[in-house]
């Protein structure tokens, strides 16, 4: 089974200065190259929206991955709205008072997708994902837009981390088997492996920041996508920039 995932698309609206970056040209080539790829499943990672969760930037960009008849996923990040996410979408099943988050099963393998679209996870969540691990047993995979530890690189560390990431973290270590994560969020590549967490960064479809700086900076503005290839033992990842 194939998986790309894409992340932190940023898409503003006709027109809007985004920060000099054609997002929307950005997203079409992630599409083109979604469609040459023709995964077995697509998923939106995340921060979907330039700077706010926005109706019609969630209309556009579904009218785009709808062409491509690959199913498809979608979470929200700290650039959305859930309730928003969730009506253009029409997640409505999937939606849950403190945001869209749910179970999928491809294959034989159990899949679960969070919301930290208000950069925390709240009670709720946190027990709804300790219900889903308890029934769960091998190896899972999680899809999150925020990296649910801190990934070593200060910028973003220090200034835009998950909030409290305590409690997520001892429900996903005390899992006694191993933890494939796939996020964004921090428009880096990279991986960080901490006990049972396997953390993967997905880079951009905007920039990349620089992963070494205590400021801000812009790194590159290559855009690029990871492709997953999830198989009944084993899970590879590679990142493929355009």
């Amino acid at each position: 089974m194939r998986v790309i995932q894409i992340t932190d698309l940023h898409i503003g609206q006709e027109g809007e200065d985004t920060y000099f970056v054609d997002v929307r040209e950005n997203f079409r080539r992630i599409i083109a190259a979604v469609q040459e790829r023709r995964p077995d499943y697509l998923v939106l990672s995340g921060d979907l929206c330039y700077d706010q969760g926005d109706l019609e930037i969630y209309a556009w960009v579904k009218e785009w991955v709808d062409q491509l008849n690959i199913p498809y996923e979608v979470i929200g990040g700290n650039h959305d709205d859930a309730q928003l996410l969730t009506q253009a979408f029409q997640r409505q099943a999937d939606y849950h008072p403190d945001g869209l988050y749910f179970d999928r099963n491809w294959g034989d393998r159990p899949i679960l997708f969070m919301d930290t679209s208000t950069s925390k996870v709240d009670t709720p969540q946190l027990e709804w994902l300790q219900q889903q691990l308890q029934q769960l047993q091998g190896d899972i995979i999680l899809f999150i837009h925020h990296p649910p530890l801190l990934a070593g690189t200060p910028f973003m560390d220090n200034n835009h981390p998950l909030e409290d990431l305590e409690p997520l973290q001892d429900l996903l270590c005390a899992y006694p088997g191993n933890i494939d994560i796939f996020c964004g969020h921090y428009h880096v590549e990279r991986t960080v492996r901490w006990k049972n967490l396997l953390v993967h960064l997905t880079p951009s479809c905007f920039f990349q920041i620089d992963s070494h700086s205590e400021d801000f900076k812009v790194d590159h503005y290559r855009i690029a996508f990871r492709e997953i290839s999830i198989q009944p033992d084993l899970t590879i990842s590679s990142v493929h920039y355009l």
